[in-house]
């Protein structure tokens, strides 16, 4: 880089507001457009809008300023390579320079790439793409949500495939697709249909472009309204190589506009084709059950009158039959009960009889084995003082002697 002349006499002497005045106006007129690429870090946003941050690289940093309103198409993040355009200029009160951005852009594909894999994975955790949040697509929906450009070719695409189809009825809500509003204004739309509840199925188109271009569909408030929406939502966003953060939280992925437009509704060749298997399906199972049903009518054996009357009659002689026999049986066991009654007053005199002898001889057992038969022979018993037999000379004077007829005191 070629060094400039000086310009500024040295025998000059200026004010220290004329010094800076003059720095002022000769770094801003030198540097009237730069950009510059590196790495941002110490992001600070003002109450008044404003951004103040750093960028730098290994050898050097420089302040910068974003004035609010300025508009950046990403979240600016510590650590993110980038290429900012704008201006330089001095800030006298402090005695330092600075660049004041007009716009920011990521540093290539890489950085991109980069800061799109942690986003992901971020949400990841969150659960906002798990498998369990997909909701179906309706059969044949009647009414469909676009949320796109209205003067793009996604939504010509998207009309015309549907009229090629299944014709529905179609309500767009318009959005720009690029651009530092675009992410705002897909959210909105998604949310709006959610809110209104006017729609069976959404669908959220962009057509091809570059990754910088698609950028505002991985924007987290984009990816977290689809993720919300209690309406099936599909993703028709880029080319098939194109992929979106929006593509891993919408319960459907399609390639392209076109396709989005081709997974929501079947073709009329594709529906009169189910309709006929259909109807085939019913027929044949029509047919079968026609041909069960004949061939029971036929396995049915139909009786004449004459003979259903001659069942009956033999039903009702084998009934007399087992009612005879019942009959028979229960007074045969009656006159059993009573002959055995009638024998009762002979069976009681004979058990009198026996009961009589039974106690004669017991009588005559209770008799020969009490001691008073001993007595009657000429024996005696002595007792002493205590009533207790006295069967020894020694063992006591008797006070009393009992004989066959009677007991006397000594």
């Amino acid at each position: 880089m070629q060094k400039p002349e000086p310009f500024v006499k040295p025998d000059n002497i200026f004010s220290v507001s004329d010094a800076s005045a003059l720095l002022k106006n000769v770094v801003e007129t030198a540097f009237p457009r730069i950009k510059i690429r590196g790495e941002l870090s110490q992001i600070t946003r003002a109450t008044s809008g404003h951004i103040y941050m750093t960028i730098k690289d290994s050898g050097a940093a420089i302040s910068v300023i974003v004035w609010r309103g300025t508009p950046i198409a990403f979240k600016l993040e510590e650590g993110m390579e980038v290429i900012l355009t704008g201006r330089f200029t001095t800030y006298p009160a402090r005695s330092n320079y600075q660049i004041v951005a007009s716009e920011i852009e990521m540093a290539g594909v890489g950085a991109i790439l980069k800061m799109l894999e942690e986003r992901k994975q971020k949400l990841a955790r969150e659960g906002l793409f798990d498998e369990s949040r997909k909701k179906p697509l309706p059969r044949l929906p009647q009414t469909i949500g676009v949320v796109t450009s209205p003067t793009g070719a996604a939504f010509q695409d998207i009309q015309n495939r549907l009229r090629e189809r299944f014709p529905v009825k179609v309500l767009l809500y318009p959005a720009t697709v690029q651009g530092i509003t675009a992410a705002a204004e897909v959210a909105a739309g998604i949310e709006y249909f959610n809110k209104m509840n006017n729609v069976d199925v959404i669908i959220v188109a962009r057509g091809g472009g570059s990754l910088e271009d698609l950028l505002p569909f991985s924007e987290e408030i984009v990816v977290r309204a689809a993720a919300a929406s209690h309406i099936p939502l599909i993703s028709g966003v880029g080319h098939e190589p194109d992929w979106m953060l929006i593509d891993f939280a919408a319960d459907y992925r399609a390639p392209t506009p076109t396709g989005a437009a081709e997974a929501v509704v079947p073709t009329k060749l594709a529906l009169l084709q189910e309709l006929d298997n259909m109807w085939v399906r019913l027929s044949g199972n029509f047919t079968t059950r026609l041909i069960n049903a004949k061939q029971r009518i036929e396995a049915i054996n139909v009786k004449s009158p004459k003979q259903v009357l001659m069942e009956y009659s033999q039903r009702l002689d084998d009934l007399g039959r087992t009612i005879n026999l019942i009959v028979n049986a229960k007074i045969t066991g009656a006159r059993q009960k009573m002959d055995l009654v009638s024998g009762m007053p002979n069976i009681l005199q004979n058990r009198m009889l026996a009961l009589g002898q039974s106690v004669e001889h017991l009588g005559q057992m209770l008799g020969s084995l009490s001691y008073k038969s001993v007595l009657a022979r000429g024996y005696a018993i002595v007792r002493g003082a205590d009533g207790n037999i006295i069967s020894r000379t020694d063992a006591g004077t008797p006070a009393t002697i009992e004989f066959t007829d009677g007991i006397k005191v000594l």
